[in-house]
Formats: structure tokens, sequence, C-alpha cells
């Protein structure tokens, strides 16, 4: 027998919990009508993840590739690198030049009398191959910038699915936040009915009221969850209205099937077509090293003979200093680290491979067991003991060790399959082409 002094100090100890998990279901309720009010305004769209890879432009033939700012960064700056291989292939301008001399002096060359005026014409020439060099590294550029456009566009259809499955997951645990409350309230229900009878003690009561209140401050929890889940689904296209509805079925996300059997995946490209230009690079500055020279021709009128005459000549610059040594050894350096970069590329590559096939392998296993055997099994406990409490034949705490089991179980099942999801966008990234 509990003395009544006992029960007394138990009775104030469970009301302090109950008003302290009422205080945190306020809190988080302010918190989620503060975040949830300016989304109000507009009724939220269902969406599904075909739907978000197209508002984010990354299908094929998306009439919104062209308003997403993170594709067209990428894209311009591929066209920035176009340009520059016309620009490339253009030659040196001929300069024309004008020369008066021997005029405005003294004696014989006082005013305009013995001046003589002077036209030409003259070129550059490109030697040692620059112009080819010139444009063979512009090229490369490009390569590179359109690869990088690429990867720009993989890795955002990555993040629409990572996204994507973070926002399912948000809403299934919001389900799951849900049920709880309702098995909840259920319980208060009959733990109330019980204590009316004399067939369980008042604490029993606030024991089951204590467990509604955390579960109502959860779901709270799992409302904001959500909403800032779907929140970071939309940024991914700019969307600028009221957050989209995500179902909280998980989508089926195939990954590639001979993921490594391609020897060209984007990531690879990259690093080869950065090691290319880095030594194309070197070729251009080698053609630097060269001196052009230049040559002119023209005419040159004497006034004072009142006669006229050709000239020719030809200038060169005498590199002895300035070999253009420094910029040739600092591109032999960049193509050293650029070799070095695609080493590491390969092997990087190869390890987030292996250990993204292991992680889905390993989700799907998870998901297969939870889903078709455990929480199989604690549904069956929990409905079971449900049907005994209601009956007065098992004590609370054995419908709550039960629920928690299941909701453990359901919590698992809805981890593994987020890992599952997630495991198959990175192997589709490191398989994009």
């Amino acid at each position: 027998m509990i003395s009544g002094a006992v029960f007394e100090r138990q009775q104030r100890k469970s009301s302090k919990m109950s008003a302290i998990l009422w205080r945190g279901a306020l809190i988080a309720g302010l918190a989620f009508a503060t975040l949830s009010e300016p989304a109000a305004a507009q009724e939220p769209q269902v969406v599904s993840l075909d739907e978000a890879l197209d508002r984010s432009g990354v299908t094929v033939g998306s009439r919104f590739a062209d308003s997403n700012p993170r594709l067209i960064g990428p894209r311009a700056e591929t066209e920035a690198a176009q340009a520059l291989i016309g620009q490339a292939r253009l030659r040196p301008n001929p300069q024309v030049s004008i020369e008066a001399e021997d005029f405005a002096g003294s004696g014989a060359f006082s005013g305009l009398r013995a001046t003589q005026f002077t036209l030409s014409l003259g070129q550059q020439l490109e030697l040692g191959g620059k112009r080819s060099a010139r444009i063979a590294a512009a090229q490369a550029q490009t390569n590179l910038a359109s690869l990088r456009a690429n990867l720009s566009q993989a890795e955002l259809g990555f993040l629409v699915r990572e996204r994507y499955v973070a926002a399912v997951a948000a809403a299934s645990r919001l389900d799951l936040a849900r049920d709880i409350v309702a098995r909840n309230e259920e319980l208060a229900r009959i733990a109330n009915l019980l204590v009316e009878v004399g067939r369980e003690p008042p604490l029993r009561a606030l024991r089951a009221q204590a467990a509604l209140a955390e579960a109502q401050a959860e779901l709270q929890a799992a409302q904001a969850a959500s909403l800032a889940a779907r929140t970071g689904l939309a940024a991914l296209w700019s969307e600028q209205a009221a957050p989209p509805v995500v179902p909280s079925e998980f989508p089926a996300i195939a990954p590639p099937d001979q993921i490594m059997a391609t020897s060209a995946p984007l990531q690879l490209e990259f690093a080869r077509a950065n090691t290319a230009a880095a030594s194309a690079e070197i070729a251009r500055e080698r053609s630097l090293r060269i001196p052009d020279p230049t040559i002119s021709a023209g005419v040159r009128r004497f006034e004072e003979s009142n006669a006229n005459a050709f000239i020719v000549g030809v200038s060169i610059p005498l590199p002895f200093s300035n070999r253009n040594q420094g910029n040739i050894a600092s591109a032999e350096a960049n193509l050293r680290a650029a070799t070095a970069r695609e080493a590491v590329a390969l092997a990087d590559y190869e390890q987030a491979v292996t250990r993204a096939r292991a992680a889905y392998l390993a989700a799907e296993a998870r998901v297969e067991t939870l889903s078709t055997t455990s929480l199989p099994q604690a549904e069956e406990a929990l409905r079971l003991v449900q049907i005994g409490y209601s009956n007065g034949r098992f004590p609370l705490i054995e419908v709550l060790a039960a629920a928690d089991a299941r909701d453990a179980i359901r919590e698992a099942l809805i981890a593994a399959q987020q890992d599952r999801g997630q495991a198959a966008a990175e192997l589709i990234r490191l398989a994009a082409q």
C-alpha cells in the first residue's frame, strides 16, 4: 500500500511533468504557426518526384530550364568560353602610321619646304604556332566549361532527389506523429474510464495525459520539420509561392544497373578535361616565347625635290631576358597539379561508387526486414496489448512499451527508406554522363 504522502508527492511530480510537456507543446505550436503563416495564403500543390525534377529544369526538354538560376549561370559561362574561341581565331590587326620629318626648323628646314612625309602600313606576323595554340587552349576551356555545366545539372538533379526524399521522410514522420497522438488520446480516454470505475489509480491517468502532451509536442515539431524540408525543396527551383506538398510514400528511385560499365562519367571526364586544358595552356605559353616580327611597307614624300620613294621595314623583338619562362613554368606546374587531381578523382570516384552501392544494398536489406517482418510483428503485439488494456488485463506501462517498440520500428523503417533513396540518388549522380 502507498501512503497518502507518497501518493501526493507522486501526484505533484506527475502534474509538474505534464505542465512542462504542455508548455513545450505550446512553444512548438507557436513556432510552427510563425513558420507556416506566410505559406497559408496560397494553397500548396502536391508534386511528385518527376514534377520536382521538371520544375528544377533537370529533365530533358523542361520548359523551366531557362528560368532556374542554378542552370543559367553555368550555361552562360559555357557561352562565354565559346565566344573566346571566336576571339582566339582573330589575327592581329594591321597598323598604319604617318610621319612628318624636317619641318618648322631653321634655315633650309624652315616651314614645310624640306619636309618629308612617310605613310606606311605594318602587319605583325604570328610565328611559332601562336594562333593554333591559342585556339586549342580556348577550345579546351570551352569543353571544360561545358562539362562544368553538365556537372551542375547532374548535381542539381541529385539535390532535387535528395531533398525530395528528405521531404517525404518528414511527411512520413508527420504521419507517424499524428498516429501517436491519436493512439495516446485513446489511451488517455481509456485510462480516465478505468480510473473512474476504480480499476486504475489516478496516477495512471496522469501518466497517460503526460504521454499525450509529449506526443502533441512531437507532432508540432514534426510539422515544423516537414515545412522546413518542403521549403528547402522548393528553393531548388526558386519557388516563391507556398511550399509544395509531397506524399508520405517514398518514390521508387532505381539506381543504375552497371554504374562502372561506363568509362566516361562526368566527374572523370571533367578531371580529364581539366588536364587537357592545362596541357593546351602549356602549348600556348611556349608559343609566346618566340618573338613576332612586324613587317611594314610605305611611301615617302620629299617636298623639297617633289619626289616619292618606297620604303620597307622589319622589326623584331630581341628575347634577351623575357622569354616567357615564368608563365611556361607556371603552366607546367598547373599540368602536374591537374594530372594529380585526375588520379585523385579516379580513386575518389571508385570509392564513392563502392560506398554508395554498399549503403544502398544495406538500406534495401533493412527496408525489407523491417517492412516484412519486424513491423508486422510489432503491430500485432501492440494490437493485442491494446485489447488487453481496454479490458483491464494489462497495465498502461505495457501498452506504452509495446507502442514505443512499434514506433521505433516505424522510425527505423522511415530512416532506412530515406537512406535507400539518398543512396540511389547518389548512384545516379555518379553515373551521370
